[in-house]
C-alpha cells in the first residue's frame, strides 16, 4: 500500500525465458491483490490508522533494510535525498495509507481493489498539465471510463451493500489521487541517482518517522503483543509489499516497464478473488461490470512508450 512510482528503462539482452516473466507477473498480481483483504483484516479489532501505519512501516523498514544489507547498497543521505524521502512518504504513505485504513473498515475489500485502478487515470491529466505527456483521445476515453466505473460503484443500491458506505467512497479515492501525485512527482523529478529499492527504503523510514508524532498526538498507538490474527495480517501484507516491490523492480528492469505495468490488471482481479476467499465477499453484477469498465479504462490510459511510470 505504500507505493513508489518509478520510471524503469527497458534493458538489452540476456533476458530470462518468457515463462519466468509470466510467473513473476502472476506472483505480483496474486501477492499484491491479497494486501487489500489483509489490510481489512488488520482493522477488524479497531486499531486506528496511524497505529497501523506505524507497525506497517516498521515491517517495511526491516524487510527493505535486510535487502539493502544483502545488496550492500544503503540509503543516500543528502539534503535533496532527504527532501525526496519526505515528499514521497507524505504522498505515498502517510496520507493514502491513512485514508485506506479509515475507509477499508467501512467498505468491502473488493471495492478498494477496484478504486486503486484509478491511479494511472488520475496521473494522466497531471502529466498533461506538467507537459510530461501528450494529449490522446483514446487515453481521454480511458479516463472517462474510469470515472464511469466509479459512477457504477456509487450508484444507489447498485454496488455497495449499505447506503451509508457511499460516504466513504470519496475517502477511498483519496489514496489513488495521492499515489498519482507521487507517481507524477517521481516521474518529473527522478530519484536523484538512487535505484528504486534505495528510494523506497528511505521513503519507508521517513514515513515511520513522520507517523510517530501523528500517532502519539492522536493517541492511536498500540502494542501488537500478543500477536493476533489482525497483527499477523498487517505484518504479512507489509512484508509481502516489500518483497513484491523488489520483484517488481527486477521485472521492470529485465522485461521492461510496459510489461511489468500489466500487473495492475491482475492486482484488481486478484484482489476481488482474495476478498471472496478470505472475507467471504460476494460482489454484485454491477461491481463486476465496474471492474470490466475500470480495467478497460486502465488499458486505454496506460502509456505504450519504451519507458513507463508504474505503481509500486
Amino acid at each position: 500500500m505504500s507505493d513508489l512510482a518509478v520510471a524503469v528503462p527497458v534493458p538489452g539482452r540476456g533476458k530470462p525465458r518468457r515463462w519466468v516473466f509470466v510467473a513473476v507477473l502472476l506472483w505480483l498480481g496474486i501477492g499484491w491483490g491479497s494486501t487489500h483483504p489483509l489490510g481489512k483484516i488488520a482493522t477488524e479489532t479497531g486499531h486506528a490508522p496511524f497505529g497501523l501505519i506505524f507497525w506497517q512501516q516498521v515491517v517495511m523498514v526491516l524487510v527493505l533494510g535486510a535487502i539493502a544489507l544483502v545488496r550492500r547498497k544503503g540509503m543516500l543521505m543528502t539534503a535533496p535525498a532527504l527532501r525526496f524521502y519526505v515528499i514521497v512518504a507524505v504522498l505515498g504513505t502517510v496520507i493514502p495509507n491513512g485514508t485506506f485504513y479509515a475507509s477499508v473498515v467501512h467498505l468491502p475489500s473488493g471495492i478498494m481493489s477496484i478504486v486503486i485502478a484509478m491511479i494511472p487515470m488520475l496521473a494522466f491529466p497531471m502529466a498533461l498539465a506538467l507537459g510530461m505527456d501528450r494529449f490522446s483521445t483514446l487515453r481521454l476515453v480511458g479516463l472517462a471510463m474510469g470515472l464511469l466505473g466509479v459512477g457504477l460503484l456509487a450508484a444507489p443500491g447498485a454496488a455497495l451493500p449499505e447506503p451509508a458506505m457511499l460516504a466513504w467512497l470519496p475517502v477511498a479515492l483519496i489514496g489513488p489521487l495521492f499515489y498519482a501525485m507521487e507517481a507524477t512527482y517521481v516521474a518529473h523529478r527522478g530519484t536523484l541517482g538512487m535505484d528504486a529499492l534505495q528510494a523506497m527504503l528511505g521513503a519507508s523510514l521517513m514515513g515511520l518517522i513522520l507517523c510517530i508524532p501523528l500517532m502519539l498526538a492522536l493517541d492511536q498507538g498500540y502494542s501488537p503483543w500478543p500477536l493476533g490474527r489482525d497483527d499477523l495480517a498487517l505484518a504479512l501484507s507489509s512484508a509481502l509489499h516489500a518483497l513484491l516491490y523488489a520483484s517488481y523492480v527486477w521485472l521492470a528492469a529485465t522485461a521492461g516497464g510496459v510489461f511489468a505495468a500489466q500487473s495492475s490488471y491482475l492486482v484488481t482481479a486478484a484482489g476481488m478473488i482474495w476478498a471472496m476467499v478470505l472475507l467471504g465477499e460476494r460482489p454484485s453484477a454491477t461491481v463486476w461490470l465496474a471492474v470490466a469498465v475500470m480495467l478497460t479504462g486502465v488499458a486505454l490510459v496506460q502509456p505504450r512508450a519504451r519507458q513507463t511510470t508504474v505503481e509500486g
